[in-house]
């Protein structure tokens, strides 16, 4: 890997899309397809953002029965994801059955990345569910279950991309809630700037509102990655 940016690609339409990802592919390692787009265009745009050279991040978050989870992952596959998230709550034979539906649509080239504790919680957003261990305790725990059941990564705040090294040394670590110095943080609660991340072990950044909602994404996403082989 030579750069480490998953753009995620948060448009509302698919030429808006194809157009945002077409500008900002020379400074970026891969293209992240999230919730929006996944349930908007569809997946088929999976493939066209393929065709542009760049890996794709399949941002879809599953969390169902293992049946219903391994026929949405083998499908996904099928449309060209390289990557795809599951929530690792949905426990191991729900991520098992993640793992084998993605590397049989995918042919092999797929990897499950287990969706840990979102950016957007804190301690008192999950004691508000009832969760009272804190983040950092959750994600070490899910980390380890991440690992058994096959996943290739897990998602984590910043905060805990050391935690994950520790609790899961196999695992590769993909980190949202990046944020360039002086950036708005907007509904992340837990954030770094990308240096920061990558020092503390991160392998790939998910980088979206600081390249994509700039006034000229292209130079945006250039100048962060200036910064990052700085």
């Amino acid at each position: 890997m030579t750069n480490p940016i998953m753009v995620a690609i948060d448009t509302a339409d698919r030429d808006g899309a194809l157009a945002l990802a077409g500008a900002v592919a020379d400074s970026v390692g891969a293209f992240k397809v999230g919730l929006g787009l996944l349930h908007g265009p569809g997946p088929g745009l999976i493939g066209d953002l393929v065709a542009l050279g760049r890996p794709v991040f399949v941002d879809a978050k599953l969390h169902d029965i293992p049946s219903q989870v391994e026929r949405a992952a083998r499908a996904l596959g099928r449309a060209g994801a390289r990557w795809l998230t599951a929530h690792i709550a949905g426990g191991s034979a729900m991520l098992a059955a993640a793992v084998t539906g993605l590397s049989e649509g995918s042919g092999g080239t797929g990897g499950l990345l287990g969706v840990s504790v979102l950016t957007s919680l804190d301690a008192a957003a999950l004691a508000e569910v009832g969760i009272f261990e804190s983040p950092e305790e959750l994600v070490a725990q899910m980390a380890r279950v991440a690992e058994t059941s096959g996943a290739e990564g897990v998602v984590c705040s910043p905060r805990e991309i050391s935690i994950v090294k520790a609790a899961a040394p196999r695992v590769a670590v993909v980190t949202p809630g990046i944020r360039p110095a002086g950036a708005a943080v907007g509904d992340q609660r837990r954030t770094a700037t990308p240096q920061d991340a990558l020092a503390a072990g991160a392998d790939w950044l998910v980088i979206g509102r600081p390249i994509t909602a700039a006034g000229d994404p292209a130079a945006a996403a250039a100048e962060i990655a200036a910064q990052i082989n700085a």
